[in-house]
Protein backbone atom coordinates (compact mmCIF):
# COMPACT_ATOMS: atom_id res chain seq x y z
CA UNK A 1 0.00 0.00 0.00
CA UNK A 2 1.31 3.49 -0.79
CA UNK A 3 2.46 5.55 2.21
CA UNK A 4 1.09 8.78 0.72
CA UNK A 5 -2.68 8.75 0.88
CA UNK A 6 -5.01 10.75 -1.30
CA UNK A 7 -8.00 12.96 -0.58
CA UNK A 8 -10.48 11.89 -3.26
CA UNK A 9 -13.82 13.32 -4.37
CA UNK A 10 -16.01 11.00 -6.45
CA UNK A 11 -18.78 12.74 -8.38
CA UNK A 12 -21.31 10.18 -9.61
CA UNK A 13 -24.64 10.21 -11.44
CA UNK A 14 -25.89 7.15 -9.49
CA UNK A 15 -25.32 5.75 -6.05
CA UNK A 16 -26.89 3.06 -3.84
CA UNK A 17 -29.25 2.22 -2.26
CA UNK A 18 -30.99 2.93 -5.57
CA UNK A 19 -30.15 0.47 -8.39
CA UNK A 20 -27.74 1.14 -11.24
CA UNK A 21 -24.47 -0.23 -12.57
CA UNK A 22 -22.67 3.12 -12.45
CA UNK A 23 -23.76 3.56 -8.84
CA UNK A 24 -22.61 0.07 -7.89
CA UNK A 25 -19.22 0.81 -9.44
CA UNK A 26 -18.91 4.18 -7.67
CA UNK A 27 -19.84 2.61 -4.33
CA UNK A 28 -17.20 -0.10 -4.61
CA UNK A 29 -14.61 2.38 -5.82
CA UNK A 30 -15.26 4.57 -2.78
CA UNK A 31 -15.39 1.64 -0.34
CA UNK A 32 -12.20 -0.05 -1.50
CA UNK A 33 -10.22 3.20 -1.77
CA UNK A 34 -11.30 3.93 1.81
CA UNK A 35 -10.23 0.44 2.88
CA UNK A 36 -6.84 1.18 1.31
CA UNK A 37 -6.45 4.21 3.59
CA UNK A 38 -7.54 7.03 1.28
CA UNK A 39 -9.95 9.76 2.36
CA UNK A 40 -13.03 9.63 0.14
CA UNK A 41 -16.09 11.84 -0.27
CA UNK A 42 -18.92 10.99 -2.70
CA UNK A 43 -21.24 13.55 -4.30
CA UNK A 44 -24.50 12.04 -5.53
CA UNK A 45 -28.20 12.79 -5.98
CA UNK A 46 -30.95 11.73 -3.61
CA UNK A 47 -33.29 9.66 -5.75
CA UNK A 48 -36.02 8.62 -3.31
CA UNK A 49 -38.81 11.12 -2.58
CA UNK A 50 -38.21 11.42 1.16
CA UNK A 51 -34.48 10.74 1.25
CA UNK A 52 -34.89 8.36 4.21
CA UNK A 53 -33.48 5.38 2.29
CA UNK A 54 -30.34 7.33 1.45
CA UNK A 55 -29.94 8.68 4.99
CA UNK A 56 -30.06 5.19 6.47
CA UNK A 57 -27.69 3.79 3.85
CA UNK A 58 -25.18 6.64 4.07
CA UNK A 59 -25.01 6.38 7.87
CA UNK A 60 -23.60 2.85 7.54
CA UNK A 61 -20.71 3.86 5.27
CA UNK A 62 -17.06 4.40 6.28
CA UNK A 63 -16.79 7.44 3.97
CA UNK A 64 -18.75 10.69 3.58
CA UNK A 65 -21.60 11.09 1.10
CA UNK A 66 -23.02 14.49 0.11
CA UNK A 67 -26.54 14.17 -1.31
CA UNK A 68 -28.36 16.67 -3.50
CA UNK A 69 -32.01 16.73 -2.47
CA UNK A 70 -34.80 16.15 -4.98
CA UNK A 71 -36.23 19.27 -6.64
CA UNK A 72 -39.05 19.44 -9.16
CA UNK A 73 -36.86 21.65 -11.32
CA UNK A 74 -33.97 19.40 -12.30
CA UNK A 75 -31.63 22.26 -13.20
CA UNK A 76 -31.56 23.27 -9.50
CA UNK A 77 -30.13 19.85 -8.68
CA UNK A 78 -27.52 20.27 -11.43
CA UNK A 79 -26.47 23.65 -10.04
CA UNK A 80 -26.22 22.27 -6.51
CA UNK A 81 -24.16 19.33 -7.75
CA UNK A 82 -21.71 21.73 -9.42
CA UNK A 83 -21.52 23.85 -6.27
CA UNK A 84 -20.79 20.84 -4.04
CA UNK A 85 -18.20 19.48 -6.44
CA UNK A 86 -16.55 22.89 -6.58
CA UNK A 87 -16.56 23.15 -2.78
CA UNK A 88 -14.96 19.78 -2.02
CA UNK A 89 -12.74 19.37 -5.07
CA UNK A 90 -10.81 22.53 -4.14
CA UNK A 91 -9.29 20.73 -1.15
CA UNK A 92 -8.95 17.31 -2.77
CA UNK A 93 -5.88 15.76 -4.35
CA UNK A 94 -7.97 13.86 -6.91
CA UNK A 95 -11.43 14.16 -8.42
CA UNK A 96 -13.04 11.14 -10.09
CA UNK A 97 -16.09 11.59 -12.34
CA UNK A 98 -18.37 8.71 -13.26
CA UNK A 99 -21.63 9.05 -15.17
CA UNK A 100 -22.85 11.54 -17.77
CA UNK A 101 -23.48 14.79 -15.87
CA UNK A 102 -20.49 14.19 -13.60
CA UNK A 103 -18.17 14.30 -16.62
CA UNK A 104 -19.48 17.75 -17.56
CA UNK A 105 -19.49 18.81 -13.92
CA UNK A 106 -15.86 17.98 -13.11
CA UNK A 107 -14.64 19.21 -16.51
CA UNK A 108 -16.29 22.57 -15.77
CA UNK A 109 -14.52 22.78 -12.41
CA UNK A 110 -11.11 22.30 -14.06
CA UNK A 111 -11.42 25.80 -15.55
CA UNK A 112 -11.15 27.26 -12.05
CA UNK A 113 -8.51 25.13 -10.32
CA UNK A 114 -6.08 22.33 -11.08
CA UNK A 115 -6.65 18.95 -9.49
CA UNK A 116 -5.69 15.52 -10.71
CA UNK A 117 -8.80 14.26 -12.49
CA UNK A 118 -9.91 10.82 -13.64
CA UNK A 119 -12.94 10.13 -15.83
CA UNK A 120 -14.56 6.68 -15.67
CA UNK A 121 -16.45 5.93 -18.89
CA UNK A 122 -19.05 3.14 -18.93
CA UNK A 123 -20.47 3.43 -22.45
CA UNK A 124 -23.88 5.07 -22.79
CA UNK A 125 -22.63 8.50 -21.72
CA UNK A 126 -20.35 8.70 -24.78
CA UNK A 127 -22.77 7.21 -27.33
CA UNK A 128 -25.40 9.94 -27.71
CA UNK A 129 -27.28 10.22 -30.98
CA UNK A 130 -27.14 14.02 -30.71
CA UNK A 131 -23.98 15.41 -32.34
CA UNK A 132 -24.02 18.37 -29.94
CA UNK A 133 -24.12 16.12 -26.87
CA UNK A 134 -21.36 13.89 -28.25
CA UNK A 135 -19.15 16.90 -28.89
CA UNK A 136 -19.80 18.29 -25.42
CA UNK A 137 -18.77 14.99 -23.81
CA UNK A 138 -15.67 14.74 -26.00
CA UNK A 139 -14.71 18.31 -25.06
CA UNK A 140 -15.23 17.47 -21.38
CA UNK A 141 -13.17 14.27 -21.51
CA UNK A 142 -10.23 16.14 -23.03
CA UNK A 143 -10.11 18.22 -19.82
CA UNK A 144 -9.30 15.13 -17.71
CA UNK A 145 -5.78 14.02 -16.81
CA UNK A 146 -6.65 10.35 -17.17
CA UNK A 147 -9.52 8.34 -18.66
CA UNK A 148 -10.62 4.88 -17.59
CA UNK A 149 -12.87 2.77 -19.84
CA UNK A 150 -14.59 -0.25 -18.28
CA UNK A 151 -14.14 -2.33 -21.45
CA UNK A 152 -12.29 -2.33 -24.75
CA UNK A 153 -15.63 -1.75 -26.46
CA UNK A 154 -16.15 1.43 -24.42
CA UNK A 155 -12.57 2.47 -25.16
CA UNK A 156 -13.37 2.15 -28.86
CA UNK A 157 -16.27 4.63 -28.49
CA UNK A 158 -13.83 7.37 -27.44
CA UNK A 159 -10.77 6.40 -29.48
CA UNK A 160 -11.18 9.62 -31.51
CA UNK A 161 -10.07 11.68 -28.50
CA UNK A 162 -6.42 10.78 -29.18
CA UNK A 163 -5.79 10.48 -25.46
CA UNK A 164 -4.34 7.58 -23.49
CA UNK A 165 -7.26 5.48 -22.25
CA UNK A 166 -6.73 2.81 -19.60
CA UNK A 167 -9.08 -0.18 -19.61
CA UNK A 168 -10.00 -1.34 -16.09
CA UNK A 169 -12.90 -3.82 -16.08
CA UNK A 170 -15.75 -3.64 -13.62
CA UNK A 171 -15.19 -5.54 -10.40
CA UNK A 172 -17.29 -7.68 -8.09
CA UNK A 173 -17.04 -8.75 -4.47
CA UNK A 174 -16.91 -12.50 -4.98
CA UNK A 175 -17.43 -13.23 -1.28
CA UNK A 176 -20.97 -11.82 -1.61
CA UNK A 177 -21.86 -14.37 -4.29
CA UNK A 178 -21.71 -17.61 -2.38
CA UNK A 179 -24.24 -20.41 -2.70
CA UNK A 180 -27.31 -20.00 -0.49
CA UNK A 181 -28.34 -22.54 2.13
CA UNK A 182 -31.91 -22.83 0.87
CA UNK A 183 -32.26 -24.19 -2.64
CA UNK A 184 -35.09 -23.53 -5.05
CA UNK A 185 -36.10 -25.28 -8.24
CA UNK A 186 -36.90 -23.27 -11.33
CA UNK A 187 -39.12 -24.45 -14.14
CA UNK A 188 -37.25 -25.68 -17.19
CA UNK A 189 -34.56 -28.01 -18.44
CA UNK A 190 -32.32 -26.25 -19.26
CA UNK A 191 -32.97 -23.11 -17.23
CA UNK A 192 -31.84 -19.90 -18.97
CA UNK A 193 -31.77 -16.68 -16.96
CA UNK A 194 -31.17 -12.99 -17.63
CA UNK A 195 -30.72 -10.53 -14.75
CA UNK A 196 -31.21 -6.85 -15.47
CA UNK A 197 -33.83 -4.24 -16.28
CA UNK A 198 -36.19 -5.70 -18.90
CA UNK A 199 -35.18 -3.50 -21.84
CA UNK A 200 -33.84 -3.62 -25.37
CA UNK A 201 -30.32 -2.91 -24.10
CA UNK A 202 -30.26 -5.96 -21.83
CA UNK A 203 -31.34 -8.17 -24.73
CA UNK A 204 -34.29 -10.14 -23.32
CA UNK A 205 -36.20 -9.53 -26.56
CA UNK A 206 -33.37 -11.08 -28.59
CA UNK A 207 -33.69 -14.25 -26.52
CA UNK A 208 -37.50 -14.30 -26.84
CA UNK A 209 -37.33 -13.98 -30.64
CA UNK A 210 -35.08 -17.03 -30.82
CA UNK A 211 -37.11 -19.22 -28.46
CA UNK A 212 -39.12 -20.87 -31.28
CA UNK A 213 -35.89 -22.34 -32.69
CA UNK A 214 -34.38 -23.14 -29.29
CA UNK A 215 -37.51 -25.00 -28.18
CA UNK A 216 -37.26 -27.30 -31.20
CA UNK A 217 -33.91 -28.44 -29.84
CA UNK A 218 -34.72 -28.11 -26.12
CA UNK A 219 -38.49 -28.67 -25.71
CA UNK A 220 -38.39 -28.35 -21.89
CA UNK A 221 -36.35 -25.13 -21.89
CA UNK A 222 -37.62 -22.19 -19.82
CA UNK A 223 -36.42 -18.59 -19.86
CA UNK A 224 -36.43 -16.59 -16.60
CA UNK A 225 -36.11 -12.79 -16.56
CA UNK A 226 -35.19 -11.10 -13.27
CA UNK A 227 -35.19 -7.32 -13.02
CA UNK A 228 -37.32 -4.18 -13.15
CA UNK A 229 -40.00 -5.04 -15.76
CA UNK A 230 -39.73 -1.79 -17.74
CA UNK A 231 -40.63 -3.29 -21.14
CA UNK A 232 -41.96 -6.67 -19.93
CA UNK A 233 -45.51 -6.11 -21.21
CA UNK A 234 -44.29 -5.23 -24.70
CA UNK A 235 -41.93 -8.21 -24.77
CA UNK A 236 -44.69 -10.54 -23.56
CA UNK A 237 -46.86 -9.47 -26.51
CA UNK A 238 -44.06 -10.49 -28.85
CA UNK A 239 -43.77 -13.82 -27.02
CA UNK A 240 -47.50 -14.45 -27.37
CA UNK A 241 -47.37 -13.72 -31.10
CA UNK A 242 -44.54 -16.24 -31.38
CA UNK A 243 -46.50 -18.69 -29.19
CA UNK A 244 -43.63 -19.01 -26.69
CA UNK A 245 -45.09 -17.06 -23.74
CA UNK A 246 -45.54 -20.35 -21.79
CA UNK A 247 -41.75 -20.75 -21.87
CA UNK A 248 -41.03 -17.39 -20.17
CA UNK A 249 -41.34 -16.11 -16.60
CA UNK A 250 -40.86 -12.44 -15.65
CA UNK A 251 -39.96 -12.39 -11.95
CA UNK A 252 -39.67 -8.61 -11.59
CA UNK A 253 -37.18 -7.09 -9.18
CA UNK A 254 -36.16 -9.43 -6.33
CA UNK A 255 -34.05 -9.14 -3.18
CA UNK A 256 -30.42 -10.29 -3.10
CA UNK A 257 -31.15 -13.59 -1.37
CA UNK A 258 -33.81 -14.55 -3.92
CA UNK A 259 -31.51 -13.50 -6.75
CA UNK A 260 -28.77 -15.83 -5.52
CA UNK A 261 -31.25 -18.70 -5.28
CA UNK A 262 -32.43 -18.04 -8.84
CA UNK A 263 -28.86 -17.95 -10.14
CA UNK A 264 -27.99 -21.16 -8.32
CA UNK A 265 -30.95 -22.89 -9.98
CA UNK A 266 -29.85 -21.61 -13.41
CA UNK A 267 -28.00 -23.69 -16.00
CA UNK A 268 -26.85 -20.86 -18.27
CA UNK A 269 -26.89 -17.10 -17.76
CA UNK A 270 -27.84 -15.25 -20.96
CA UNK A 271 -27.30 -11.62 -21.96
CA UNK A 272 -27.80 -10.91 -25.66
CA UNK A 273 -27.47 -7.15 -25.35
CA UNK A 274 -27.68 -4.67 -28.19
CA UNK A 275 -27.63 -0.91 -28.63
CA UNK A 276 -30.99 0.77 -28.06
CA UNK A 277 -32.49 3.34 -30.43
CA UNK A 278 -31.31 6.11 -28.08
CA UNK A 279 -27.71 4.88 -28.10
CA UNK A 280 -27.90 3.09 -24.75
CA UNK A 281 -25.23 0.36 -24.77
CA UNK A 282 -23.95 -2.40 -22.51
CA UNK A 283 -20.54 -1.15 -21.44
CA UNK A 284 -19.52 -4.30 -19.59
CA UNK A 285 -22.11 -6.66 -18.07
CA UNK A 286 -21.36 -6.97 -14.35
CA UNK A 287 -24.32 -9.36 -13.81
CA UNK A 288 -22.43 -11.92 -15.88
CA UNK A 289 -19.52 -11.96 -13.43
CA UNK A 290 -21.92 -12.24 -10.50
CA UNK A 291 -23.44 -15.35 -12.08
CA UNK A 292 -19.93 -16.67 -12.84
CA UNK A 293 -18.98 -16.25 -9.17
CA UNK A 294 -21.72 -18.76 -8.36
CA UNK A 295 -20.43 -21.14 -11.00
CA UNK A 296 -22.97 -20.27 -13.69
CA UNK A 297 -21.50 -20.02 -17.21
CA UNK A 298 -22.81 -17.34 -19.57
CA UNK A 299 -23.73 -16.77 -23.19
CA UNK A 300 -23.38 -13.15 -24.27
CA UNK A 301 -23.45 -11.08 -27.42
CA UNK A 302 -20.53 -9.85 -29.44
CA UNK A 303 -20.23 -6.21 -30.44
CA UNK A 304 -20.61 -4.67 -26.98
CA UNK A 305 -18.85 -4.49 -23.60
CA UNK A 306 -19.89 -8.06 -22.84
CA UNK A 307 -16.93 -9.18 -24.94
CA UNK A 308 -14.72 -8.22 -21.96
CA UNK A 309 -17.04 -9.84 -19.40
CA UNK A 310 -16.88 -13.36 -20.90
CA UNK A 311 -13.76 -15.45 -21.38
CA UNK A 312 -15.21 -17.20 -24.43
CA UNK A 313 -14.68 -20.95 -24.45
CA UNK A 314 -13.98 -20.96 -20.71
CA UNK A 315 -16.39 -18.91 -18.55
CA UNK A 316 -19.00 -19.03 -21.30
CA UNK A 317 -19.43 -18.20 -24.98
CA UNK A 318 -19.78 -15.11 -27.16
CA UNK A 319 -22.26 -15.30 -30.03
CA UNK A 320 -23.99 -13.15 -32.62
CA UNK A 321 -27.07 -11.91 -30.73
CA UNK A 322 -29.37 -12.68 -33.65
CA UNK A 323 -27.94 -16.01 -34.77
CA UNK A 324 -30.18 -18.86 -33.56
CA UNK A 325 -27.77 -21.55 -34.73
CA UNK A 326 -24.91 -20.06 -32.69
CA UNK A 327 -27.27 -19.79 -29.71
CA UNK A 328 -28.38 -23.43 -29.97
CA UNK A 329 -24.82 -24.64 -30.50
CA UNK A 330 -23.67 -22.56 -27.54
CA UNK A 331 -26.27 -24.01 -25.19
CA UNK A 332 -25.40 -27.53 -26.35
CA UNK A 333 -21.66 -26.99 -25.95
CA UNK A 334 -21.98 -25.65 -22.41
CA UNK A 335 -24.42 -28.35 -21.26
CA UNK A 336 -22.16 -31.07 -22.66
CA UNK A 337 -19.16 -29.65 -20.77
CA UNK A 338 -20.99 -28.14 -17.81
CA UNK A 339 -18.47 -29.14 -15.12
CA UNK A 340 -15.58 -27.50 -16.98
CA UNK A 341 -17.54 -24.32 -17.67
CA UNK A 342 -18.69 -24.03 -14.04
CA UNK A 343 -15.12 -24.30 -12.77
CA UNK A 344 -13.77 -21.82 -15.31
CA UNK A 345 -16.62 -19.38 -14.56
CA UNK A 346 -15.59 -19.16 -10.89
CA UNK A 347 -11.92 -18.73 -11.79
CA UNK A 348 -12.80 -15.92 -14.21
CA UNK A 349 -14.99 -14.16 -11.63
CA UNK A 350 -12.21 -14.30 -9.03
CA UNK A 351 -9.84 -12.41 -11.33
CA UNK A 352 -12.33 -9.52 -11.22
CA UNK A 353 -12.61 -9.30 -7.44
CA UNK A 354 -12.42 -5.70 -6.21
CA UNK A 355 -9.32 -6.53 -4.16
CA UNK A 356 -7.51 -6.87 -7.52
CA UNK A 357 -9.36 -4.13 -9.44
CA UNK A 358 -8.81 -1.42 -6.82
CA UNK A 359 -5.04 -1.76 -7.06
CA UNK A 360 -5.24 -0.76 -10.72
CA UNK A 361 -7.07 2.43 -9.73
CA UNK A 362 -4.46 3.10 -7.05
CA UNK A 363 -1.77 2.95 -9.74
CA UNK A 364 -3.56 5.81 -11.55
CA UNK A 365 -3.54 7.88 -8.38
Amino acid sequence: MNETKSNIVIATSEFPPQPGGIGNHAYNLALHLTNRGHEVRVIADQRSKTGNEELEFDASLPFAVERIKVYKLRFIMYLKRIALTFKYARNATHCIATGKFSLWNVAFCTFFFRRKTIAVVHGTEVNFKSVLLRKSISFSLKRFNKIVAVSNYTKGLIAHLNKTIVVIPNGITTSEWKNSKDKITLKGNPVLTTVGRVSSRKGQLNVIKQLPELIKQFPELHYHCVGIPTEADAFLKVAKNLKVDAFITFHGSVDDDTLKKVLEATDIFVMLSEESVTGDVEGFGIAILEANAMGIPAIGSKGCGIEDAINSGKSGLLIDANNSKEFIDGVSQILENISKYKTEAKIWANTHDWTHIIMRYEELL
